[in-house]
């Protein structure tokens, strides 16, 4: 049966025969990417919050779907009836292809290899300086190898047509000015590289580092090659220049740790009762999760002709809880004032006393009873 079926084959005429090896060649490729993700769907319902084999499946299943089918097609190539010329076309089309798709899975197995550091050093921790650190080099790294291959692909490319080779083989062996032409326009983004890189493993920014930068406040988004993106507080994004964080100064509040200080000012009348103001105090942070216990304390800070300044110091886990537990105490401090002590509050007092109202008449020479009749 087979032998009948192979020998009416080879009776095919040479366009039906490499259709035929090509649909093959293409179906047993799809074939293995089904089988493929098939085994890795089941293996990657094993964990619900992370696994490899999910990653697997997520990364690679676009590359495969052009890869296999690609090299199957390639392997079958020799055996299709071919002249020299349709050879060296077909191959060289394929070739092209391979090296693209060869170059996609690289990048998958890249970002693989990133979402299995990235699961290791989760985020998700209230203190997460030693994760920021790492994935702030992970990215930068990726990025790097991203690139690399990307540029090794285009190179392979272009290195495959001869044509393209003499080109390059000139402009390599060429006037010197054309050199120095590129040197000047590939030294900013060279500058911005070397900026990356000390970024990267010097670290006076990681991700998900708070920042406070030409008067914006907010955390470190996103790190690449040639910027950085800062989400602001209010879910805009401020988009900086690499440089810009080697040149010129900035605020990291979380730098060493995410611990914070945080202050509180109020301004009172002098005849406000401090004891109880501060017992108060105490009540809010013993009745709060968002201090952290480290510091806390009451200063009178400053005294003006009305009013005493008075600094409330706290300290927090992080600056989003501080920015709430200030928030907090600050409501809850005014609310047991207005209710407690409404004298306690700021407030312009104007004296006049029937005494200096006679004297004042006496000066101008009126009349007693007309002061009297005022101040009734």
């Amino acid at each position: 049966m087979w032998s009948d079926f192979l020998q009416q084959l080879k009776q095919l005429p040479p366009a039906g025969w490499n259709v035929l090896l090509a649909l093959v060649a293409v179906l047993t490729g799809f074939i293995f990417k089904g089988v493929a993700t098939l085994i890795l769907h089941l293996y990657s319902k094993t964990n619900l919050n992370y696994s490899v084999f999910r990653s697997i499946l997520g990364r690679l299943n676009k590359p495969l779907t052009f890869f296999l089918p690609l090299i199957t097609l390639n392997l079958v190539l020799p055996l299709m009836e071919l002249n020299k010329t349709q050879f060296n076309i077909i191959n060289k089309i394929t070739g092209i292809l391979l090296i693209v798709s060869f170059s996609m899975v690289l990048v998958a197995v890249v970002k693989i290899f990133e979402d299995f550091l990235y699961h290791i050093y989760d985020l998700n921790k209230s203190d997460n300086l030693r994760e920021r650190k790492i994935r702030t080099q992970i990215q930068f790294i990726r990025k790097l190898i991203i690139s690399l291959i990307i540029v090794l692909a285009i190179g392979a490319v272009l290195l495959s047509f001869s044509s393209l080779r003499k080109i390059g083989t000139g402009l390599l062996t060429g006037v010197g000015i054309s050199g120095i032409i590129v040197g000047l326009a590939a030294q900013r983004s060279l500058g911005n590289l070397l900026a990356g890189l000390q970024i990267a493993f010097t670290q006076p920014i990681r991700l998900d580092d708070v920042l406070v930068v030409e008067g914006e406040y907010g955390r470190v988004e996103e790190i690449t090659m040639t910027y950085v993106v800062l989400s602001v507080w209010d879910q805009r994004r401020l988009i900086l220049p690499i440089n810009y964080f080697i040149e010129k100064p900035f605020q990291n509040w979380t730098r060493n740790t995410a611990e914070i200080l945080g202050t509180v000012f109020l301004y009172l009348d002098y005849s406000a009762p401090f004891d109880e103001i501060k017992k108060e105090f105490n009540r809010l942070l013993e009745h709060t999760d968002l201090w952290d216990k480290r510091v806390s304390g009451m200063q009178i800070t400053n005294s003006t002709e009305s009013t005493v300044e008075i600094r409330f110091l706290i300290s927090a886990a992080n600056s989003g809880k501080a920015f709430d537990l200030r928030c907090y105490i600050r409501e809850n401090i005014i609310t047991f004032i207005q209710k407690n002590y409404p004298d306690a509050l700021p407030a312009h007092r104007a004296i006049i006393s029937y005494k200096d109202n006679l004297a004042d008449a006496k000066a101008e020479k009126l009349p007693e009873r007309l002061v009297s009749s005022n101040n009734q």
